[in-house]
């Protein structure tokens, strides 16, 4: 696969922009997916908000191999939109993704194939650490930080423990959702903690219950992690989008992040996804007032 672009931001020539979501699938995910069923060469079951989902499909389509994705009712028009484009075979169930999960594990089990749980497989870590190995080698040096969104934490583990290999003087920085802080609080305590809160508009973000390996790598492999609010997530797809760039709300959360970055020097920004539908875009574009700080 070719690498995606490192491109200067148009506002800032100082943030350059690494534009996963100019892959065919309009995200990062597939990297992970890849990466993970060419080393198990199996049929598999996942659950997923979708884009996820659609790329663990599209690595089985090509692959050969036959991927089922369980997501919730609530599910992005625009990613099932994906999922049904690369093959996969949907199931639509529950109210959250934790539904849909459970659902994935049931039919797995009965079904005899493994279960493909983002964010616990440690293969994504190859696939997501191939991003960084591809900035540094597109930007020829070690940028001062690298920012990026933090779902599962799957993504940063994978670049962050690159980035240390190669350049561990980089900051390697993680932004999360103040209304889906888990994997935040997880890596503040140090270890697995419970959160009630899972109310986000970026999908990528919305994690409720924290997986106990991205917990332990993060505690490794990520120097900072920050909160950032709806409303900030929202301005931030307003103002990308301002810049000819349509980006999902988990896409925006570095430059939603960024007055509280402190940094004197080149940062990278890791734009994760443009799958957004359109109401959310117009609702972010139009009013992103209208939610919540």
């Amino acid at each position: 696969m070719h690498p995606t672009p490192l491109q200067p931001a148009p506002w800032d020539a100082s943030i350059l922009l690494k534009r996963e979501d100019l892959h065919e699938l309009g995200a990062f995910k597939w990297r992970g997916a890849l990466a993970t069923l060419e080393r198990w060469q199996s049929d598999v079951v996942t659950a997923s908000t979708g884009n996820h989902g659609a790329a663990t499909a599209w690595a089985a389509k090509r692959l050969g191999l036959q991927a089922t994705v369980f997501v919730p009712e609530s599910a992005s028009s625009t990613k099932l939109r994906i999922l049904d484009d690369v093959g996969a075979r949907v199931v639509q169930t529950g109210t959250s993704f934790d539904d849909a999960k459970d659902a994935a594990r049931a039919f797995a089990e009965e079904c005899g194939l493994p279960l493909f749980v983002d964010g616990a497989e440690p293969a994504q870590l190859d696939g997501y650490g191939a991003i960084a190995d591809e900035i540094l080698d597109q930007l020829g040096e070690a940028p001062d930080a690298v920012v990026v969104p933090v779902g599962n934490g799957a993504l940063l583990a994978g670049i962050g423990r690159t980035l240390g290999e190669r350049v561990p003087e980089a900051l390697r920085i993680g932004v999360a959702a103040k209304e889906a802080p888990v994997m935040v609080e997880s890596w503040e305590a140090g270890r697995v903690v419970e959160s009630d809160r899972c109310a986000t508009i970026a999908d990528g973000l919305a994690v409720r219950v924290a997986i106990p390996f991205a917990v332990d790598a993060l505690k490794e492999y990520a120097d900072e992690m920050l909160l950032v609010s709806e409303r900030e997530l929202a301005e931030a797809v307003r103002d990308l989008y301002a810049n000819g760039i349509r980006a999902e709300p988990a896409a925006a959360a570095a430059l939603a992040a960024v007055p509280q970055l402190a940094i004197d020097g080149s940062v990278v920004f890791v734009l994760t996804g443009r799958n957004i539908d359109d109401e959310l875009l117009e609702r972010c574009l139009e009013d992103p007032e209208s939610f919540p700080e």
